[in-house]
């Protein structure tokens, strides 16, 4: 689950830059994503307060595993699951008696902030979202962290270090997100070559009675024996006497002499 990496923090909310078409508009809150040693299991847990100083809190734990689970000490019988879209956006589906309740899309956003938009029905069957955006908590912060913290003034020296601090954050958080990306890419290209190499082997092994040409379109077929042979003749045009087994692929000889197979 090294998809997660990203959220397992704890967040605090801007109210100024959410959007809400369900319930009141808080004033401040918290949520913390954690996970188990083997990040098997995700745990949430939210606080937040309203206008009115109304404090609410909730939390609940889901497997990581795509699949949907009951939430654990729930009277309502819903069930959620977790699916990761992404390294920097994955959601969060609840459903009872099998029927899609909520949606909750966790998104990391280009300046290391987290986006949250919660989707769903109100009682009426009218659709709702709202949307709140969250930064990484630090001790720094010139304000109280959760719903029961002290009151925290700031000091000039305070905002300083907390507008550094947050600063490096946004820029690090972008920078680790852009070389994330980069070894992503890095992998799919390493599988490819890799693909490409053991199709070459498969291909080399087999039986050649022409010299292949770079670019040229041919097919390679499994015999009786066991054994492979590479060939011009598509299987359709093979007719009624087929001296194979199965067709294995459709492949291209490229520059650097490996194969690529082909749709």
């Amino acid at each position: 689950m090294i998809q997660a990496y990203n959220f397992l923090f704890s967040w605090q909310l801007f109210p100024e830059k959410g959007t809400y078409e369900k319930g009141d508009r808080p004033k401040s809150g918290t949520y913390k994503i954690s996970s188990t040693e083997d990040r098997n299991n995700l745990f949430f847990e939210m606080n937040w307060v309203t206008l009115e100083n109304q404090a609410f809190s909730s939390e609940y734990r889901l497997e990581a595993n795509g699949d949907y689970n009951r939430l654990e000490a729930d009277e309502t019988q819903l069930s959620g699951c977790v699916n990761f879209i992404d390294s920097i956006s994955f959601a969060v589906l609840f459903k009872k008696d099998d029927q899609p309740t909520m949606r909750i899309v966790h998104e990391i956003l280009p300046n290391g902030y987290m986006r949250i938009s919660e989707e769903g029905v109100l009682d009426d069957g009218t659709s709702y979202t709202n949307t709140s955006v969250y930064h990484k908590q630090m001790s720094v912060l010139p304000y109280a962290s959760s719903v029961s913290g002290a009151l925290i003034k700031p000091t000039e020296e305070g905002m300083i270090r907390h507008k550094a601090l947050t600063a490096m954050e946004e820029q690090t958080n972008m920078q680790l997100s852009q070389i994330r990306q980069q070894i992503e890419l890095l992998a799919l290209q390493a599988q490819e070559i890799q693909r490409r190499k053991d199709l070459s082997l498969l291909i080399y092994g087999a039986k050649l009675n022409f010299t292949p040409v770079i670019g040229q379109v041919y097919y390679l077929y499994e015999k009786k024996d066991g054994n492979y042979f590479l060939s011009m003749v598509s299987p359709k045009e093979w007719g009624t006497s087929k001296p194979f087994k199965s067709t294995v692929a459709t492949v291209k000889l490229l520059a650097d002499h490996t194969w690529m197979e082909v749709n």
